[in-house]
């Protein structure tokens, strides 16, 4: 990400959509959770162990939503048990393979869906809230 999202936003190629994700996206701080990187860069900051007790910390704060990316993490955090909702995006392209977006879990999660949204370029976003959080 760190090469290509903060100059998105100056490649006269780029859509407009990708224009406006990298300007909204590259002012976002960041929290990068590795155990293998030394450092990061862009607006980020390492962690590197406690996954559950930095997210504690980081759900005592105000502030908007957090937002996770990449199946690896997910699945950690999944099963650990700190995904309150999950936002999918559905791209019209099949692979023949890939990562796994779900890890095995012991335990079903039961989710209800709250939000659709249909894009220009047939990508469709789909948002769900785990069952069990309802209020």
């Amino acid at each position: 990400m760190v090469d290509y999202w903060p100059t998105a936003d100056t490649n006269p190629f780029a859509p407009e959509y990708v224009v406006e994700f990298a300007r909204i996206w590259k002012n976002i701080p960041k929290i990068v959770f590795s155990k293998t990187l030394e450092q990061v860069a862009w607006n980020a900051r390492l962690v590197r162990d406690n996954i559950a007790e930095e997210i504690a910390k980081l759900k005592e704060q105000p502030g908007k939503d957090m937002v996770l990316g990449g199946a690896g993490i997910a699945s950690t955090f999944m099963q650990l048990g700190l995904i309150d909702e999950y936002a999918l995006f559905v791209y019209p392209v099949i692979l023949g393979s890939g990562t796994r977006l779900f890890p095995a879990l012991d335990d079903t999660v039961n989710l209800r869906l709250v939000e659709t949204r249909t894009f220009g370029s047939g990508v469709v976003f789909l948002r769900y809230r785990r069952a069990d959080e309802e209020q």
